[in-house]
């Protein structure tokens, strides 16, 4: 063993081998992650300027708009990258450095749904003390814990991962590094790096599920004792566009990592996997904007107001 030649790079085999079939999916991936951070920067330039929109509900949604730029940026542009390169290699660090950062992201990620969730019940159901519970400074003190249980979460995953070695040149049967699959191509004992994982879903994961799974349980209760159908109907509006977003994301990453990984994940899970990585900080923005009436009217707003400009 002392003899193997230790791997400082991995090939990274994507979605297809069939050159026509990559330029396809190039310019398919190229388009929604245009969208991805146009739409986000939108969001965000348009939550920013309007005085109406400075409410706690929006200033979530615009870090949650700030974190999926970011998330689907540690995975796309390599992405894109490998199907008009030659040789589709990651180096190690490269490698460490994605999963922290998609740990990292995804989990601020979750945690920042867990927040919304939290003012959704905060205004439906204790309406009358929301603005003194959803105070800024409150406000801020949530978003920043969502990023540091993400820092930690990172840390805790990818740190161990250095003391890995990989004693051939493997290849990895996806388009990104994921934790499970490098661990699975590992040389050395893993059992600690499985524990690690482990330990981290059960206390990041599911600790912003339950979180959401109860605040929604309070909701849905408030919401069913309201006597008007069309007062029911407001409510739930505030809140389903959330709501959308919420089983979009976790059930996908939830099937993919709680699913027992190999080193050749299915084409179905690479298909899943495109869901949570490319295809749901894509729809975020789109979501938001088609359930919200406010941002709608943000938006027509702008328009009119750079048609005028345009005159």
């Amino acid at each position: 063993m002392e003899n193997q030649t230790i791997t400082t790079e991995f090939i990274l085999l994507g979605l297809s081998s069939n050159p026509e079939i990559q330029m396809i999916l190039f310019f398919v991936i190229l388009i929604i992650y245009t969208i991805t951070v146009l739409g986000n920067l939108l969001i965000i330039l348009i939550i920013r300027t309007e005085h109406g929109l400075r409410t706690p509900m929006f200033f979530f949604l615009s870090h949650l708009a700030f974190v999926d730029i970011c998330y689907s940026t540690v995975t796309v542009p390599k992405m894109l990258g490998n199907y008009i390169a030659n040789k589709k290699a990651i180096s190690l660090v490269g490698c460490i450095v994605q999963i922290f950062s998609f740990i990292h992201f995804a989990c601020v990620d979750f945690f920042l749904l867990s927040v919304m969730a939290f003012d959704r019940y905060v205004a439906i159901c204790n309406p009358l003390h929301y603005l003194i519970i959803m105070k800024k400074q409150m406000c801020r003190q949530l978003v920043g814990g969502s990023w540091i249980m993400g820092f930690l979460d990172a840390l805790i995953n990818s740190l161990p991962l250095k003391y890995l070695k990989f004693c051939w040149v493997p290849s990895i049967n996806h388009y990104t590094c994921e934790l499970p699959l490098l661990l699975s191509l590992s040389c050395s004992k893993t059992f600690t790096n499985y524990m690690f994982l482990l330990g981290s879903v059960i206390i990041f994961a599911f600790t912003p599920f339950f979180l959401i799974v109860v605040s929604y349980i309070y909701i849905i209760s408030s919401i069913l004792r309201i006597n008007s159908a069309k007062g029911r109907s407001k409510a739930f509006s505030t809140c389903s566009s959330h709501l959308i977003v919420v089983c979009m994301f976790l059930f996908s990453a939830f099937f993919r990592y709680l699913n027992p990984s190999s080193q050749s994940p299915t084409d179905l899970e690479k298909v899943i996997s495109i869901q949570y990585t490319v295809l749901t900080p894509m729809l975020n923005p789109i979501i938001y904007s088609l359930k919200n009436k406010d941002i709608k009217m943000a938006v027509r707003k702008k328009w009119q107001n750079l048609g005028k400009m345009s005159m």
